[in-house]
Parts: C-alpha cells; structure tokens; sequence
C-alpha cells in the first residue's frame, strides 16, 4: 500500500476487501497470542507430565552409567547407544513437545478464525527485495511496536524471575542436605513458579498487542473514496448502465402491458389522467389488472381501448384504489372485488353477456 496516499484512506475496508484479504492469507495476528498458547501449553504439560519426563530422563542416565563399563567403544557400539538415547530422549519431551505444538496451532486458528489456506503469503515478491523499503520497515511503527514490547518482555520476565528467586533465597542452604534429585525438583518448581507468574502478566501484554494488531490490520486495509466508488461500480455495475437497463426493461414492460389493452373486458378512468384495464377469465379466482398508468400512459391505454371497442368506465375512488395499490399481472383483492365486478356485470350487460 502506497504511503503517499495514506492520508486520502479514510473509508473502513470493505467486506469485499476484506474478503480478499482472508482469501490472500492475511490476518490480524498476535506473535504474543501465540506465545501465551506456548506458555500455558508449557506449564500444563510440566504439571501433568512432568514426573514422566524426570521419570524417562533419569532412567536415560541411569542406563548410560551402567552401560559404561560393559560399552563396546567402537563406531557401531557407540551408535547403537545414540539411538537408544535419542530414541528415550524424544519419548520422555513428546508430551511437552506435542502439547506445545498442538497450542501453538489452536492458537493460530484462533486468531484467524478456522482454517484458511492460502499459498498467497509463499509467492515470491520482489518489493521485499527492495534495501529502501526493506530499511524503512526497520524504523516503521511496527518495527518499533514490535522492540517496545521486546523490551518490556526482557525486564517484566527478569523481574519475576528476580523476585521469584530472592524469595527463596533463604531456602537455598538446606539446599546442601538435599538429593541430585531433590534439588533438581526444588529447580523445577522455582521455574514453574516464574513461568506461572509470568503468564499473568503475558496475557495482559497479548491482550493489548492484539488490540493494537487488530487496529492497525484495519487501519492498513482502509480505501480512499475513489476506492470505494470503483468497487461498488464493479460489485453493482455502473449506474449509467444500470439506468439504461432499467429504461430497456420499462419500455418492454409498457410494450407488453399496452399489448394486453386489447384483450380487457374494461378500462376504468379517473376520467382524465388514470386508467386502469382489468380482464376476468372464466376459471380465475379474480379479476386481474392487465394494464395501468396515469397521465400520458393513461391516455395511450384509453387511445388503445377506444381502437379495439374496449369500454372505458368512469369510477374515480376506485381508478385510484387499483392503480395506487394493484401491481399489473396481480388479481384484484377481495376488499376491491364487489366494486370491480359490479362494473365487469355492468360492461357484459351492455354487450349481452351474461355475468
């Protein structure tokens, strides 16, 4: 997006840019969402795996010093208890590992909505080839959000690690009485103890970054006028074509209704400025109006009804009522019935019809 014309984006992005944007693989994303998910995911799988994994590391070690003396110190021997080692190693992290993983997915999806795939972000682009822009991306607003919230993560986390150790300080020389194990227990609770301190705080910081995230998401997607305009001609096409359809489409609409005057039973006038011509076929629930218009169109209908011996009956109230409320093509409604059918039995009397 050009900077140049930065200050003439004014309008809120469109649904349709916006579409567009989701289809390109682009979304308001959080790397402190996503480093809030890996935290959490971390401090479960150590509170309820982790006696496994110490379990599997020192049973690791315990092998290792037992197989010492009897080792074959040769190539094949020395990996064979690589692979043994590896092997035990990755079975012992797997649940923190997985569970990592799967957060760290959850909480991607969670920022983007659901799954969206899109090969629009791997495309290669020759802008990001560019030293001038890559150097003002350096000193941008985001680059500096972005060492701001460095910073405040390097001291909030050194601060409750500080606070969190100097409370214990006066538990470290009984530290001298304890086991390997036991002190390496004692170990993992303090980091736990920082990490669950720390999470708080985190969520806070995420919290706030994908606000600002989510802003300037919005703020980059936004449209000049002329923008605007041009999607909405392309979304509903040019309104000067539009405007011509539309007048095709009502001269063939009057076409069709002057062609059905002739095949009325009457035409009823206001006298002077409203007609309207209904027709009632044997087998209809109701009359129907096939033609109506008032002023020029009026006096068309009642030139094409005196033309082809169609009797024109003066009611005002009533030329108002249907021309006002009775689309052309719709029955007469049953509050208008009477009235309509009293002037057809008045029209087939005069022509020795029998109603």
């Amino acid at each position: 997006m050009a900077e140049e014309d930065k200050d003439q984006r004014t309008e809120d992005a469109s649904a349709k840019r916006l579409k567009e944007s989701r289809e390109k693989g682009q979304f308001p994303n959080s790397k402190e969402i996503s480093s809030v998910f890996v935290l959490m995911a971390s401090i479960l799988a150590f509170l309820i795996a982790g006696s496994f994994t110490w379990e599997n590391l020192m049973g690791i070690s315990s092998h290792i010093f037992a197989e010492l003396n009897s080792l074959d110190v040769t190539q094949t021997g020395v990996y064979i208890l690589f692979q043994l080692v590896a092997k035990k190693i990755l079975m012992a992290l797997a649940p923190i590992a997985l569970s990592i993983m799967v957060f760290g997915v959850l909480a991607n999806l969670i920022q983007t909505g659901g799954p969206n795939f899109s090969l629009s972000p791997l495309a290669p682009k020759m802008s990001k080839l560019n030293p001038l822009k890559g150097f003002n991306r350096l000193f941008s607003k985001n680059s500096l959000v972005e060492l701001v919230k460095s910073i405040a993560k390097i001291m909030i986390v050194g601060y409750v690690a500080f606070s969190t150790v100097n409370e214990e300080l006066d538990k470290l020389p009984f530290l001298i009485d304890m086991s390997t194990g036991q002190i390496l227990i004692y170990l993992a609770k303090i980091g736990i103890a920082i990490m669950v301190n720390t999470f708080w705080i985190l969520v806070f910081l995420a919290i706030l970054d994908f606000g600002f995230q989510f802003w300037n998401f919005r703020e980059n997607l936004k449209m000049t006028k002329q923008e605007v305009k041009d999607e909405r001609k392309q979304t509903e096409g040019n309104p000067q074509i539009k405007a011509r359809v539309r007048s095709v489409q009502y001269q063939l609409a009057r076409k069709r209704m002057m062609a059905a005057v002739p095949k009325a039973d009457v035409v009823i006038t206001n006298p002077t400025h409203i007609a309207v011509a209904v027709q009632y076929k044997k087998g209809d629930v109701a009359p129907i109006v096939t033609a109506k218009g008032a002023g020029f169109i009026a006096e068309k209908i009642k030139e094409i009804a005196k033309a082809n011996n169609v009797p024109l009956v003066e009611d005002k109230p009533l030329a108002q009522l249907l021309n006002k409320t009775i689309a052309v093509g719709k029955y007469v409604p049953q509050n208008l019935y009477k009235a309509v059918a009293e002037i057809l039995a008045y029209v087939y009397k005069l022509k020795y019809r029998v109603f």
